[in-house]
């Protein structure tokens, strides 16, 4: 399947078929996917917890109650879960472990170039922790490229995807001692095989027409 193939024919998945499993070799891929998402000054500021086994799915699900409860059997019926976790905040230390894997990672030919770096991306920091006073808000943007970059995968892979922001975020993030560890839960995605069931899958795709949302400079 080609890529605009891919995107006509997606959808979210409203129901999932739990005897279906994702093979690991396939999803592996997905999240080098997620592992190799861009971000602006390749900030990278998120973490994935991954949910396969019941177990843990059913610990996702503790956040899907009340006026979430119609998002639970999504979680517990798929075949895996993700969490997108976005930090809080930029700290000295996750910058500095940027710059050591890009050091790593051989992208300086010098310690002038390297130095560029760290001023650079800790310029652009600044100007949102500071100037734009919305610094969180610039990382989970980050985070939200790297959900974007999963379902047009999860697509091409031939695998049904369900991104939530349907869930109490208090909840998960005490369930998961993520506020501790400087994150906060930004969207859960449930990936799988939809169920026959699904009604979703039988609605027509619709989107805004091009002279709506194109403006040709």
């Amino acid at each position: 399947m080609n890529l605009l193939d891919t995107a006509k024919s997606r959808y979210t998945t409203k129901a999932y078929d739990p005897s279906k499993k994702i093979p690991s070799e396939q999803f592996e891929r997905l999240l080098e996917v997620l592992r190799l998402t861009p971000s602006s000054v390749n900030i990278q500021p998120w973490h994935f917890l991954i949910a396969e086994s019941t177990e843990a799915k059913q610990r996702v699900a503790k956040a899907l109650t009340g006026r979430y409860a119609y998002n639970a059997p999504k979680v517990l019926d798929s075949s895996h879960t993700i969490v997108f976790c976005t930090l809080i905040d930029a700290t000295p230390e996750h910058l500095e472990q940027l710059l050591e894997q890009d050091d790593l990672n051989g992208r300086f030919k010098d310690e002038k170039a390297k130095q560029g770096q760290r001023e650079t991306r800790a310029g652009y920091v600044d100007f949102y922790r500071n100037e734009q006073k919305n610094l969180f808000g610039w990382m989970e943007n980050q985070t939200f490229i790297a959900l974007g970059q999963l379902l047009l995968a999860a697509g091409l892979e031939g695998i049904d995807a369900t991104p939530m922001g349907g869930f109490d975020e208090d909840v998960l993030n005490e369930e998961f001692g993520l506020t501790e560890k400087g994150f906060r839960a930004s969207v859960v995605v449930a990936l799988g095989y939809r169920s026959e069931t699904d009604f979703n899958a039988k609605l027509p795709k619709s989107r805004l027409s091009d002279e709506v949302i194109f403006t040709q400079l």
